[in-house]
């Protein structure tokens, strides 16, 4: 749950406030007593980097394919004139 800060304190208290949201926390900021802002953690949606061995493990688990096969299969498919 959001904890309700003025703005003021948000001034005042910047490096704090923002050192808690860091740490997991979220904020509704009000002005004159009205909700202006939310300040919350940024969730990251994908990762950037996937380990080799989790790779490996994700690879493994995956169906085989057999090189000799897809490559009849996609000369088949595929004009090789062009």
């Amino acid at each position: 749950m959001a904890r309700t800060i003025a703005q003021r304190e948000l001034r005042n208290d910047n490096a704090r406030v923002i050192e808690k949201v860091a740490a997991g926390e979220s904020f509704v900021v009000t002005r004159n007593g009205v909700p202006v802002a939310e300040l919350s953690p940024i969730r990251a949606s994908r990762r950037t980097f996937v380990p080799k061995a989790e790779l490996v493990v994700l690879a493994a688990a995956g169906p085989h394919i057999d090189a000799s096969l897809f490559r009849a299969d996609t000369d088949r498919i595929i004009d090789q004139e062009l």
